[in-house]
């Protein structure tokens, strides 16, 4: 693993409101090489959730700086990081955020939908192909709401994956399950990971899940432990 695929240089993060300022983030500094698998551990409230927002493109750090494939990416505009999350980066979270009106096939062929000049048939293909891979082909009709949450957590983890992003980013992906199905769904991003080539990011609050990573990163009040 040599070149880098996403960093962050002394990022902090300050949210105000009135006279009260939070720093939820003090000059953290992070490398993510192509094809490794970080793990970020620390406890509710040290700040796990921010750092990935901000490295994600969602949220701009009140100093520092975020870098995308070796390019500034925290000071474009929202039109064009959001064309550049859709392009490199998958996202995965607690809750699946899955839209409730659409079936598992839909949900998982959105992010490919919204980008112009694609082909119906070949995004079906590859959704129908990463439901497969989940574990879901019998599954493609059902919405949200005929799902187990393991099953939506799992559409989820392919509607990330369908537009084959360099760097998966997971905010406690497995916080919201049971063990067995937490340890499920661990098990496949590993699987995942290694078959799409990806950089894989993931915070979470247990230390046994983060243990298969390459590098273990503790996270505590926003600074490096």
């Amino acid at each position: 693993m040599s070149n880098i695929v996403l960093e962050a240089k002394n990022i902090s993060k300050t949210f105000s409101e009135g006279k009260s300022h939070v720093e939820v983030l003090k000059g953290l500094s992070l490398q993510v090489h192509a094809g490794e698998f970080v793990s970020i551990v620390g406890s509710s409230g040290s700040g796990k959730s921010t750092l990935l927002h901000v490295l994600g493109g969602l949220d701009r750090p009140t100093e520092g700086e975020v870098f995308l494939n070796d390019k500034r990416f925290d000071n474009l505009n929202e039109t064009h990081r959001g064309n550049l999350r859709n392009a490199h980066l998958g996202f995965v979270y607690q809750f699946h955020h899955l839209l409730p009106e659409f079936s598992a096939l839909e949900n998982v062929a959105m992010p490919l939908m919204l980008r112009k000049g694609t082909q119906y048939k070949e995004v079906k293909e590859k959704a129908e192909y990463l439901l497969e891979r989940v574990g879901l082909s019998h599954r493609l009709t059902h919405k949200p709401g005929e799902l187990s949450g393991g099953e939506r957590q799992r559409v989820a983890l392919a509607r990330a994956l369908v537009a084959k992003p360099q760097v998966m980013l997971a905010d406690e992906p497995t916080g919201n399950l049971d063990r067995h199905t937490a340890k499920g769904i661990f098990d496949l991003l590993n699987d995942l990971k290694a078959e799409f080539n990806m950089a894989m990011l993931i915070v979470t609050h247990d230390e046994g899940l983060a243990r298969s990573a390459d590098k273990i990163l503790h996270m505590q009040d926003g600074i490096w432990v």
